[in-house]
């Protein structure tokens, strides 16, 4: 809760969703003018998330808060229960994710944490670069941006296995059998079709990148999927570590048992990777 004068031009909407207690754990925000039938032009919302973005990191971190800007108008506003805080985090880490020049500046402005969909190693690279020089040309003020990876890893126990499961998957997804598993824009987000497109450069990218996904209906983090023993996955999260990749993101279905596998076989083996 703020108290003191909060006002919001051009709609009602609201761009905040907590996903558990908000004091100590995560909050969900989805992006100004894109929630409940508000749709502007790209930049436009995005021009408003950074002002959103802006906003509430000086919400979380001070009191008696005035700003006046282009989409959002706040007057003496503190907000209360503050956000959990240690030395090293003052506030919620804010990841941001979108692929687009406009979703980019956002992002190299504003968020602590970029997170990218599965890409190959060599568009990673690019975008993490382009990000660092565009957090140069916006005057970034915050700590310098880091980097995240969101994608799907099949884990198995041997090669062989992981690749046969990943194909049966394909299968079933191939027959209308699986379910579509992002809800996106699937023909205007960046991206997306940055994913899609990846499919025409082969199967198998990099080690273990797997694009067919993205064919038979995967979609978001399930486009590309990393494939292979414990030991080809953890190889291939240790390429992007090396890229400056600090954040990862991991998962498969069905959840539960996925995420066992992922938190007994892979995680030692990235750390021990990073040294």
């Amino acid at each position: 809760m703020a108290s003191g004068e909060l006002r919001r031009r051009g709609g009602h909407a609201r761009p905040a969703q907590p996903w558990t207690r908000p004091g100590q754990h995560r909050q969900r925000i989805g992006q100004p003018g894109r929630v409940r039938g508000h749709h502007r032009r790209t930049p436009q919302r995005y021009a408003r998330t950074q002002e959103f973005l802006h906003l509430l990191r000086r919400l979380w971190t001070e009191e008696d808060v005035t700003f006046h800007g282009e989409h959002f108008r706040v007057t003496g506003s503190t907000v209360a229960p503050r956000p959990y805080a240690t030395d090293g985090r003052p506030h919620p880490t804010l990841y941001f994710g979108g692929a687009s020049e406009a979703a980019e500046r956002v992002s190299a402005a504003e968020a602590d944490v970029q997170l990218f969909w599965g890409e190959p190693l060599d568009g990673i690279a690019e975008r993490v670069d382009r990000l660092k020089a565009m957090s140069e040309q916006v005057g970034r003020r915050h700590k310098p941006l880091e980097f995240g990876l969101r994608i799907t890893t099949l884990v198995r126990d041997t090669t062989e296995e992981a690749w046969r499961a990943a194909e049966e998957k394909v299968a079933k997804m191939a027959a209308g059998k699986g379910a579509a598993t992002w809800t996106g824009n699937r023909r205007k987000a960046v991206g997306q079709q940055r994913l899609f497109d990846l499919a025409e450069r082969g199967e198998v990218l990099d080690t273990c990148l797997y694009t067919t996904p993205g064919k038979v209906g995967g979609g978001g983090a399930a486009t590309t999927w990393l494939v292979g023993s414990p030991d080809d996955v953890a190889e291939a999260l240790n390429g992007y570590r090396k890229l400056g990749i600090t954040h990862f993101v991991l998962s498969d279905t069905p959840y539960k048992p996925e995420v066992a596998r992922i938190g007994d076989q892979l995680l030692h083996r990235l750390r021990e990777r990073a040294g």
